[in-house]
């Protein structure tokens, strides 16, 4: 481990890991529970295709009121519905993303020595990712589940205060479960390109810009980190668009039978055209998302005293 110190805080050591997890919880918990009336839209555009037929039909119409028979409450309350499961499993999510990731970059490197490291590069920001979104999915998948449910029938409950009490004594434990291999589907290849993209974006934008990246100010630095970002974002949010809509659907569903089973019978009924439901208000909102997660955690990271994220292949060998 490097002596190399950073804002008084040792590089690598349990205080730094400890950071990354925080700003991994300010990057993910904020902008989620942001996005919340666009997610909300999404999701029922994705599973009650019939009421909501577009993103600003569906705003429209929770916003109005014309939701109600549906369970809507009308203005600002009824778009923002579940948002408190929201924000509890994305910073559940940011916290072990980020953090698990730094601390897998770091020692699924360390073996190689610098020089193969840097070669090795893709695949170990690839392992890195995985890893670490594998673990954050445990963490967030009770709180997806009790979002959809809310966000896609809320009369079921208000929120999460009512709606995760009531999934567990109705349907157990084991149900809160239920999405965990569409959501790995969805956000593991998500995040390997989240990270992988914006590893190599910020690698080709800062060698084009004229300065060195220690030469940069913060608003230069923090620019770069953002459009880096907000194109990974775009990507990753293409990639993994079927396996949201999947999740979408299997939250809601009631029916007996495993993950597969589950997605047969959904796919049996949508089609492959289905899967792509909500594939633009869910682009936009993953690639505004993931830029603003990126520039939060940036921001985080320098406002410690840390290194921010991204750097160019010089900085890198």
């Amino acid at each position: 481990m490097t002596d190399k110190k950073k804002g008084g805080i040792e590089l690598y050591s349990p205080t730094y890991f400890a950071m990354c997890g925080i700003g991994g919880i300010l990057s993910c918990g904020i902008t989620h529970t942001a996005v919340t009336p666009l997610d909300l839209v999404k999701c029922n555009i994705q599973a009650n295709p019939k009421e909501f037929k577009g993103t600003f039909q569906g705003m429209r119409l929770i916003w109005s009121g014309q939701a109600a028979q549906y369970g809507y409450a009308s203005g600002f309350k009824g778009i923002t519905t579940g948002w408190a499961p929201t924000m509890v499993g994305y910073s559940i999510q940011g916290l072990c993303k980020f953090g698990f990731y730094e601390i897998f970059k770091h020692y699924y490197s360390e073996p190689f020595g610098q020089e193969w490291a840097f070669k090795l590069r893709d695949l170990i920001y690839i392992a890195a990712s995985a890893s670490a979104e594998f673990i954050a999915d445990v963490g967030l998948c009770p709180f997806e589940a009790v979002k959809v449910r809310v966000q896609t029938n809320p009369k079921y409950a208000s929120g999460l205060l009512d709606g995760l009490p009531k999934m567990i004594s109705q349907e157990g434990m084991g149900n809160l479960f239920a999405g965990i291999g569409p959501l790995w589907a969805r956000q593991v290849p998500y995040t390997i390109i989240k990270f992988l993209a914006f590893e190599r974006i910020a690698e080709v934008l800062y060698a084009w810009y004229p300065k060195a990246k220690s030469e940069m100010t913060p608003v230069e630095d923090m620019a770069i980190i953002f459009e880096s970002g907000y194109i990974a974002g775009v990507i990753c949010g293409a990639v993994s668009h079927p396996a949201d809509t999947l999740v979408s659907k299997i939250n809601k569903l009631k029916m007996e039978g495993g993950i597969m089973q589950k997605s047969a019978h959904i796919y049996k009924e949508i089609g492959f055209w289905g899967l792509w439901k909500g594939f633009w208000p869910r682009v936009v909102m993953i690639g505004t998302l993931t830029g603003l997660q990126w520039f939060i955690y940036g921001a985080f990271k320098g406002a410690a005293g840390l290194p921010t994220p991204g750097a160019s292949a010089s900085d890198k060998k």
